[in-house]
């Protein structure tokens, strides 16, 4: 099966601790990888984790709120000492380029590839980027400011080609292909084969949604419906339902809830607190409701399925 794996580098709430990195992950999707936000530090965590500077393509940003966006100045100078060329885009729900233009100006002048921010609005679940493999698009949440979360959709692989009806039928290279995409095969003897004889399913397509940061909305459910696996921030336990209520931000438990609702295969929770020098109460509060739990921890890659 192709490569569709998350990779967590910082899962930390506004006050990085010694144990963890302020918000970051990059997704692997069929060997092109993506970046979602990207706090201070970043780089660091990308050399620490053999990630290949060079090949991410995108950059995903939920908030301009610096622990989410601090890492960007420094990350795509490095990428112009490395010799970049190729352009880098940005996605956030906000005038992004109205502030990294300046610095980029003052520290980066000279840069020999394009850095091309998209607004997205935040407001609406809509498409804002697409390739021949994947499909991300935006997921509105409740926060301070302006924000909204990403879903990742991996367009359906085509059927796998059946190596004893090659070698049965002697069918040739150059027609696999086609035969992958709807073709028939017509044998020696005349005999039509159609293209659901010559080939088994492909493995379902793999999903994605990173919700960060968000206080809980119920609603949010449908739009995560069915993912393979749920980012969801949990910077709180309950009993710190009103502080969650006070700073936009959701608990475990209510984490669990929009995993539950969504009929979600696996939830992953992050962004805490640095009050939580142990997560576990908040790990065992989200498993009581959704029992397929996870705790992000930087240095985990999980292979999405």
């Amino acid at each position: 099966m192709e490569t569709f794996r998350v990779h967590i580098l910082g899962c930390s709430s506004a006050m990085p601790t010694l144990k963890h990195h302020p918000a970051c992950q990059v997704l692997n999707v069929r060997d092109k990888l993506f970046m979602i936000d990207c706090g201070e530090g970043a780089q660091t965590q990308l050399r620490r984790y053999g990630i290949n500077f060079s090949r991410i393509s995108a950059i995903f940003l939920s908030h301009l709120h610096g622990d989410h966006v601090f890492g960007l100045p420094g990350l795509i100078s490095t990428f112009s000492m490395l010799g970049r060329t190729q352009s880098l885009h940005i996605y956030a729900p906000d005038d992004l380029g109205s502030v990294l233009g300046p610095w980029l100006d003052f520290f980066c002048p000279g840069l020999e590839f394009d850095v091309v921010c998209h607004q997205v609005n935040p407001a609406t679940h809509s498409i804002v980027y697409e390739d021949r493999s994947l499909s991300v698009s935006t997921l509105p949440l409740s926060h301070r400011i302006a924000c909204c979360g990403y879903r990742f959709d991996e367009k359906p692989l085509l059927p796998h080609i059946r190596r004893d009806m090659i070698d049965y039928l002697h069918i040739p290279t150059y027609a696999i292909q086609g035969i992958k995409e709807g073709a028939g095969w017509i044998d020696g003897e005349g005999k039509e084969w159609p293209s659901e004889a010559l080939t088994r399913p492909a493995a379902p397509p793999r999903s994605y949604a990173y919700c960060s940061d968000t206080q809980y909305l119920p609603g949010l459910a449908a739009l995560v419906k069915e993912v393979s696996l749920l980012y969801h921030e949990a910077t709180f336990a309950s009993t710190e339902a009103l502080r969650a209520r006070q700073t936009c931000h959701s608990t475990a438990a209510q984490a669990a809830q929009v995993a539950r609702d969504a009929h979600a295969r696996r939830l992953l929770i992050g962004h805490f607190s640095a009050r939580y020098t142990d997560e576990t109460p908040l790990l065992d509060e989200a498993k009581a409701v959704f029992p397929d739990t996870l705790l992000a921890n930087e240095g985990l890659a999980l292979d999405i399925e």
